[in-house]
């Protein structure tokens, strides 16, 4: 081995050498944002940055100054913002849904399947901004039967519970009034 070597592999060492190290005082704290639940200093690449930054500023005041101070220097040295974000596709970028004014109302009905069979018709429950898929498994599990989310705001229900629904929802979820379930009888699929 050349001196080259021996100094490029002691350096390695050092700096993988496990245990205790100088200038570090432990135990090291993280400090995480309440709003986006990610270490403070990883608050940059989430998509709402603006709300994490409003957190910061009410609940960590002292962290907010200097995340500031170094957006402000890195600004200064010409780094560009743009470029550390992720601008498409990932699971960097969340897709927020716009929230129209439809009134709040869940529809109940009946669908005939093959002769003698039915399946209940469930449409209205992200009006009152309840998951799906919860909402779904938990129908399944209610009334052992199968349950699945078939499109944007409908479930469907495996048997024929329409008469059971109107009790079963507003228990479940109580800002759900009995008077909020519209029944619109036998309908085609």
């Amino acid at each position: 081995m050349t001196n080259e070597n021996i100094s490029v592999s002691t350096n390695v060492a050092e700096r993988l050498k496990v245990g205790i190290r100088e200038g570090v005082t432990y135990p090291i704290v993280m400090k995480y944002c309440g709003h986006c639940t990610m270490p403070i200093e990883y608050c940059e690449y989430y998509p709402e940055y603006e709300k994490c930054k409003e957190w910061l500023e009410r609940n960590m005041p002292d962290d907010f100054e200097r995340l500031k101070i170094e957006e402000e220097q890195a600004a200064a040295d010409g780094t560009d913002d743009d470029k550390k974000r992720q601008k498409r596709g990932g699971k960097g970028l969340l897709r927020v849904k716009k929230k129209e004014d439809v009134p709040k109302r869940i529809c109940v009905s009946r669908a005939a399947r093959g002769k003698k069979k039915s399946v209940t018709v469930v449409t209205g429950l992200s009006t009152f901004d309840i998951d799906l898929k919860v909402a779904a498994k938990f129908f399944g599990t209610k009334f052992a039967c199968g349950s699945s989310v078939t499109g944007d705001d409908e479930i469907v229900i495996q048997g024929d519970v329409k008469d059971d629904l109107f009790d079963v929802i507003p228990d479940k979820w109580s800002e759900i009034d009995e008077d909020a379930i519209e029944d619109l009888g036998d309908q085609k699929r």
